[in-house]
């Protein structure tokens, strides 16, 4: 089997050990804002945090984005700019106007574009060095690797402690986060 079959494979895994895990009362997801918001604690000055608009079956991240707001950080989520590109950002707070954008995702409707520090990404897997599985385009690791260019940046995956996988198919274009936030507490690499 090629490596892409092989990376195919252990997507459509993780997609569906996900939707087994995936909890609609948002229970977890209150749970995880705690973790989170101690990563952020730190952030001052001029730093911004990110964290994804949640779809289909990740994680919500929408109390994360509210608590963020309410503790006075600046926050901002990310856009996709283009096939092949890395993601921009622009700034989020508590009913901006929002649009449909790519994958269905919704992101504000405008705004000048923004270069967070801290960001919180969605992830299919992840194993025990925090490498994750993503959904194959590419943009984080096109992300994290501009953004580290420009600042320092954190990034950590957001997910369920059941998301960890022992192993993933690698690339040597795969960036490692600094962690990964689950309702169970942070995982770190060692």
């Amino acid at each position: 089997m090629n490596f892409k079959a092989v990376k195919s494979e252990a997507r459509a895994t993780a997609v569906a050990r996900r939707k087994a895990l995936h909890d609609p009362t948002g229970a977890a997801a209150q749970r995880m804002v705690a973790f989170a918001l101690g990563l952020a604690s730190h952030m001052t000055g001029h730093a911004r945090v990110s964290a994804y608009m949640p779809i289909r079956t990740e994680m919500d991240t929408l109390p994360l984005l509210n608590a963020l707001h309410q503790h006075r950080h600046k926050v901002c989520v990310p856009v996709v700019t283009g096939a092949g590109q890395a993601l921009g950002f622009r700034d989020w707070h508590p009913g901006i106007d929002l649009v449909k954008g790519e994958f269905g995702v919704p992101v504000p409707a405008g705004g000048p574009w923004v270069c967070p520090h801290l960001l919180f990404v969605p992830l299919l897997a992840f194993d025990e060095q925090c490498y994750r599985l993503g959904y194959g385009g590419g943009f984080y690791d096109r992300t994290l690797a501009k953004l580290s260019s420009i600042h320092p940046i954190q990034a950590f995956g957001v997910a369920y402690a059941g998301q960890q996988v022992p192993e993933l198919p690698l690339e040597k274009t795969d960036v490692q986060l600094d962690g990964v936030v689950t309702e169970s507490g942070i995982i770190r690499p060692d």
